[in-house]
């Protein structure tokens, strides 16, 4: 998956919430994969509710956050959803 050119607002708030998220509760422990994965479709679905809104925010967000690299914390993972919510390209 690439990151998107232009990402909507949806997803820039989607991306804050997971940084949020995951800089809040354990930002030392590892990252792991299926975090990414869970999280963006609880978010997506929190947002609007269960739908194909929903769907397209959660792929969207899938889209725009990186696949977890190997050793990579939590709190590590969220700075870069930020930089990536502020445009900066990872």
């Amino acid at each position: 998956m690439t990151t998107p050119l232009v990402l909507s607002d949806d997803t820039r708030l989607l991306l804050g919430q997971l940084a949020d998220t995951l800089q809040t509760q354990r930002p030392n422990a590892e990252m792991r994969e299926e975090i990414r994965l869970g999280r963006a479709l609880v978010l997506a679905e929190r947002l609007h509710g269960q739908t194909e809104a929903a769907y397209a925010a959660e792929q969207n967000l899938l889209a725009a956050a990186p696949p977890v690299r190997p050793g990579q914390t939590r709190g590590e993972y969220a700075a870069l959803l930020r930089l990536i919510a502020q445009g900066v390209t990872p």
